[in-house]
């Protein structure tokens, strides 16, 4: 597939989610302007417009475009916000948040080291300022907290960790999937409040587990 077949695929892509979802605008214009292929294994660039996941090796996918979108829009994002991403795989999504929030403000980890390091390096390249850790989503970028969303792209067995929720400012959102890799898991998103969190439930999805 040469670079005119990748845009039109890539705007192919981008007309089909906007049939389908009801999302952002801005969150469209994010998917679009993240150059998916370079994301995605060779031996799979192909599918890389495709709306599906794929396999990015250590046993992990990158996720469905219209996944990320849903997730990107649930998190009500804008330019300046600060954003902790658990689960940074190969550097998709963050790039993708990057592009609404702006340079420096994403910041990941991959419990996978040799993933971080893939991911540090392509986002890099590829001109996106996203700090990448490896490490343990419970704990990383406590010195860099609050923050005002969080998102998993990993399912969590039960429910969102608190040191997790802890890193989110009052009145900020937290998306993630909830429920174990071989039963039902479901979306849910968390808005931080004073005395708790406000719980919304929005459909059953398929991620990889939390490790």
């Amino acid at each position: 597939m040469d670079d005119a077949d990748r845009e039109d695929a890539r705007r192919e892509l981008i007309d089909e989610l906007r049939r389908r979802l009801d999302v952002r605008e801005r969150v469209l214009s994010a998917i679009e302007a993240v150059p998916r292929h370079a994301f995605v294994p060779e031996r799979y660039r192909q599918h890389a417009y495709a709306d599906r996941p794929l396999p990015i090796g250590n046993d992990q996918t990158i996720s469905a475009p219209h996944m990320v979108a849903i997730m990107t829009d649930l998190l009500d994002i804008e330019p300046g916000d600060r954003v902790l991403e658990i689960g940074t795989g190969c550097g998709y999504h963050a790039a993708v948040v990057s592009e609404i929030v702006g340079p420096g403000n994403v910041f990941s980890v991959e419990y996978v080291p040799e993933l971080a390091d893939e991911a540090r390096d392509r986002l890099r390249r590829l001109g996106y300022d996203v700090t990448v850790r490896a490490g343990d989503g419970r704990e990383a970028f406590r010195d860099e907290a609050p923050f005002d969303a969080a998102y998993l792209t990993c399912a969590a067995p039960v429910d969102i960790p608190e040191q997790i929720v802890d890193r989110v400012r009052i009145g900020g959102r937290i998306v993630a999937p909830i429920g174990a890799s071989d039963g039902a898991q479901r979306l849910v998103r968390l808005t931080v409040r004073e005395d708790g969190v406000d719980r919304e439930d929005h459909g059953g999805v398929r991620f990889v587990p939390m490790q």
